[in-house]
C-alpha cells in the first residue's frame, strides 16, 4: 500500500491571472519538479485526482448567500476583495480545490493513507464566512476540518505554518474546543490579525495559539518556536488527527514576504509536525495555501512528500543566517506568558 497520498487536479490550473502572485505557474513547477525527480511515480506515494466538493460541503463554513455570489461572480469574472481575484470558472476551480480537501482528509481518516498532502488551489486560510480575501475564495481547511468533525472526530489540530495569520481559518474555530488553531506568522503584515492574546473565546478559550514572529526568523529560531510551543500542548491535547495550513512564503527567496526559511528549514518543520502526529495515532494531512517563490516552492514541497513518504531524497538551497535565538526566545516566553492559564509549559 502506498503510504502517501498526493490530491491533484489539472483543474487547479484553470483559475486566476499571471500577472498575480497566487498564479498557475505555482502548481505547474511543483507538478514538473515532482515528475521529473521521479517523486510522484514511487510505490510510496499515489496521486488521487478529488471531485468537486457540493455547495452543501462549502456551507459547513461558508454562508450559501456568499457561496452563490461566488457563483455568480464566477460567470463573469471580477475582484472579491483588492487582493483576490475571480476569473471565469473560478468557482468550480474553488469547489475542487474543497473537494480535495475533503478526500486528503477522509483517505486518512479511513486508514487508506498514512498521511497525504492536498496539492491544490486557491488556497484558503484568509477565507471568512462570509467574504473572500488574501488570495482565498474557499477555507478548504476549515471545510475539511468540519468535515472530519461530521465524521466523529472530537480533536482536531490546525497548524498553520503559512507566513501570513489565517484569520479566517482562526475565526472558524475561535468559540470551539474541538479545534486547536496553532498558527507561527510573520508579525507586522497582512491581514494584521494573530497577536498572542487572540486565545479563543468562550468554549474555545486556550483552544488559539498565535506565535506572531518577527522578520527575518529563520529555521533554528522558528524550529525553536515551533517545539517550545506545540510540542507541550500536542502532549496535552493529544490532537486525533492534525491538519497542516502549508504555505511556503516563510522562504528567504519570497517575493512578497520577509522570513529567512530554507527548503530544509521546511522539511525539519514537517519532521516535528509528523512525529507530533505519530504520538496520537499519526494521522495528518498537509495542505496548501501560500508560497510566491517558483524557484523555491517545488523543492520544499518535494522535501516534505520524501520525508512523510519515506523516500531517501531531500533538497537544499543555501544556508541564511536569521534574526538570532535570543529575539525569538523573548517572544517565546511572551506567548508562553499568555497561555500558562491553559497549557502546562
Amino acid at each position: 500500500m502506498a503510504r502517501t497520498a498526493v490530491i491533484y487536479h489539472s483543474e487547479y490550473l484553470n483559475h486566476g491571472v499571471d500577472d498575480h502572485p497566487e498564479n498557475r505557474r505555482r502548481l505547474e513547477a511543483v507538478m514538473q519538479f515532482l515528475e521529473r525527480e521521479e517523486v510522484l511515480s514511487t510505490p510510496k506515494v499515489k496521486v488521487l485526482e478529488p471531485e468537486r466538493a457540493s455547495v452543501e460541503e462549502v456551507t459547513l463554513n461558508h454562508d450559501l448567500e456568499y457561496v452563490e455570489y461566488v457563483r455568480a461572480l464566477s460567470e463573469v469574472g471580477g475582484m472579491l476583495d483588492p487582493d483576490t481575484v475571480v476569473t471565469r470558472g473560478s468557482f468550480e476551480v474553488a469547489l475542487r480545490a474543497v473537494g480535495g480537501g475533503i478526500l486528503a482528509a477522509r483517505v486518512v481518516a479511513e486508514g487508506k493513507f498514512d498521511n497525504a498532502f492536498a496539492l491544490i488551489r486557491p488556497p484558503g486560510h484568509h477565507a471568512e464566512r462570509g467574504s473572500g480575501h488574501g488570495f482565498c475564495i474557499f477555507n478548504n481547511v476549515a471545510i475539511a476540518t468540519r468535515v472530519l468533525l461530521k465524521d466523529g472526530f472530537k480533536r482536531i489540530m490546525i497548524v498553520d505554518i503559512d507566513c501570513h495569520h489565517g484569520n479566517g481559518t482562526q475565526n472558524a474555530f475561535y468559540e470551539s474546543s474541538e479545534v486547536l488553531y496553532l498558527s507561527l506568522h510573520q508579525w507586522g503584515i497582512y491581514p494584521g490579525t494573530g497577536w498572542l492574546e487572540e486565545v479563543g473565546y468562550g468554549e474555545g478559550e486556550g483552544y488559539t495559539v498565535n506565535v506572531p514572529l518577527p522578520s527575518g526568523t529563520g529555521d533554528q529560531e522558528y524550529l525553536y518556536a515551533l517545539e517550545e510551543i506545540m510540542t507541550p500542548i500536542v502532549d496535552e491535547y493529544k490532537p486525533e488527527f492534525m491538519m497542516v495550513s502549508a504555505g511556503f512564503d516563510t522562504h528567504y527567496s519570497d517575493p512578497i514576504t520577509a522570513m529567512k526559511l530554507t527548503t530544509i528549514g521546511h522539511r525539519k518543520v514537517a519532521d516535528i509536525l509528523l512525529n507530533a502526529a505519530k504520538k496520537n495515532g499519526g494521522k495528518i494531512v498537509f495542505m496548501l495555501e501560500g508560497g510566491y517563490s517558483i524557484s523555491a516552492i517545488p523543492k520544499s514541497i518535494a522535501n516534505i512528500l520524501c520525508l512523510i513518504a519515506g523516500i531517501d531524497k531531500s533538497w537544499d538551497d543555501k544556508k541564511v543566517e536569521g534574526v538570532g535565538l535570543e529575539k525569538i526566545k523573548k517572544r517565546v516566553e511572551e506567548v508562553k506568558q499568555v497561555l500558562k492559564p491553559y497549557w502546562k509549559f
